[in-house]
């Protein structure tokens, strides 16, 4: 339906409207049906949600433009407004239970769609007019245009309002990009649907659903059937369901990044093929970077001049300035990727993945770093990936009784086989595409397409044949395949809409 009707409807009114407010008014109109269509009782909470900081901004423009004081308050009431909503609709069960009683009507609570990401993208906008690195709007119709457009509200990428605000409401380019938006578009739809959903397949037979992990009530048997799955097939399942959340998280960017350039706005990138990383640092600037780059200016600099500065100024005085700087970084880092675990889930279990991640990257920083510079580049590479992979473990399972049965069982702790028919069976049954998306996980596929359409461009009748194979040949052979690989398939989310 969102292929065949309500993206070409919304791009023919869309290209009928004549002025940039009427495409706006398009946009904002298409978005919140979107919206409402996907989440009928939380589209409320998104324009509530927009309204507030919407006004939190005006009030701190008008006190700037009067140079007057006052402004920080409405900044942390900002901060108090979203996070305190974000809390009880996403973190109330989690504290509720830590606690030890959980309210009938905590029970009741869903997690809105896409929450996690327009609360990001709100609570920027106001910080970034106090800091004043942009202007407040005036009119509320444009913060909720910016917060609800659905080409990336429910799953990213996390867009700032000083990045897109030129383009939305002052200037836009024409369709002229609607060319390579829609092969970007293509590409992303035929990584989920193809390689993406594939992956979770072969991880659901080996590892088991998400369904069946997300029911408490199938714990103990879950454990069971997991403790009886041979090496093999805990090291193919794992790194399925690796390849999966990438293709399928990277699938929504490259679509939004796509219907982006359709309608003439540029979103940033969000991935830059993390997976041939050699050091968790590395990774981490290639994997999800707008959420990390958010993270760095809002979260992590404000803390590293605050208080983490005043720690290390009191460790200084009683020890060495080498040993303030390591506490301060480590006490900033531990905020930071506690935070980053809870963004990603309601959970202790996220919080101990963020926080492993946490401990790799100071290891890097203080004693690792050098070392695997040294190293052949296929070492740090194995390295990378192992951390990977045992951070994949805890992220999918979310459960540390899970997490611990699966990394035993990878050893074969369990008394578990090597390999059993079932394990080969499946293995030989999806091995070339295994091997397909460890390569599309790179960028040689990009490089050897750039190569070929460079050598087509050196004749008038070669870059004729190169524009037509990108912009029509690939994106509908795309679909098409696409297309044919939905119909009949059971109904299966972006992995991240739970986040």
């Amino acid at each position: 339906f969102f292929l065949y009707a309500f993206l070409p409807l919304c791009l023919l009114a869309y290209a009928l409207c004549r002025s940039l407010k009427a495409k706006n008014i398009c946009l904002l109109v298409f978005s919140l049906i979107f919206y409402t269509w996907g989440e009928p009782k939380y589209v409320l909470l998104l324009m509530l949600m927009s309204f507030f900081d919407w006004f939190f901004a005006r009030r701190i423009q008008l006190l700037k433009n009067r140079g007057a004081q006052g402004q920080k308050k409405w900044v942390v009431f900002a901060c108090v407004v979203n996070l305190g909503l974000i809390g009880i609709f996403k973190y109330s069960r989690m504290i509720c239970s830590t606690i030890g009683y959980v309210p009938e009507f905590v029970t009741r609570i869903t997690l809105p769609l896409g929450i996690s990401f327009y609360t990001f993208q709100l609570l920027s906008y106001v910080i970034d007019v106090y800091r004043g690195e942009a202007e407040a709007q005036e009119e509320y119709w444009h913060v909720l245009l910016f917060a609800a457009l659905y080409h990336q509200c429910i799953a990213g990428p996390i867009v700032r309002y000083k990045t897109i605000a030129h383009e939305l409401f002052t200037e836009r380019s024409s369709l002229s990009e609607i060319g390579d938006g829609c092969f970007r578009f293509a590409v992303g739809l035929a990584k989920k649907v193809i390689l993406a959903n594939a992956c979770g397949e072969l991880a659901d037979a080996l590892i088991l659903s998400e369904a069946k992990l997300s029911d408490a009530g199938l714990l103990a048997s879950n454990i069971e059937v997991l403790s009886a799955v041979p090496v093999a097939g805990l090291w193919i399942g794992l790194a399925a369901a690796t390849l999966q959340i990438y293709f399928d998280f990277s699938a929504y960017s490259d679509m939004a990044i796509g219907m982006g350039k359709m309608f003439g706005l540029h979103y940033p990138e969000n991935f830059n093929y993390p997976y041939i990383s050699k050091t968790a640092g590395e990774y981490w600037r290639r994997w999800h970077m707008t959420l990390g780059s958010w993270f760095r200016d809002y979260l992590y600099y404000p803390l590293t001049l605050g208080p983490a500065l005043k720690i290390r100024k009191a460790v200084t005085k009683r020890t060495s300035r080498k040993t303030g700087i390591f506490v301060q970084n480590l006490f900033t880092m531990v905020i930071v990727w506690a935070c980053t675990g809870l963004w990603h889930g309601a959970s202790w279990s996220f919080v101990l993945w963020g926080l492993y991640w946490c401990f790799f990257m100071i290891l890097e920083q203080n004693f690792l770093q050098k070392w695997l510079e040294k190293l052949p580049g296929f070492v740090s590479h194995i390295y990378m990936i192992l951390i990977l992979l045992c951070s994949r473990a805890l992220f999918r399972f979310g459960n540390l009784r899970y997490t611990l049965t699966i990394l035993k069982g990878m050893l074969g702790l369990n008394h578990n086989a090597f390999s059993d028919f079932t394990t080969s069976t499946l293995f030989k049954n999806y091995v070339f595409l295994l091997a397909f998306c460890v390569i599309a996980a790179t960028p040689l596929i990009k490089m050897l397409l750039n190569r070929l359409k460079a050598f087509a461009e050196r004749t008038s009748a070669g870059k004729a044949a190169a524009s037509f194979t990108e912009y029509a040949l690939i994106p509908v052979s795309l679909l098409l395949i696409s297309t044919a690989a939905l119909v009949g398939a059971s109904y299966n989310p972006f992995l991240y809409f739970r986040f």
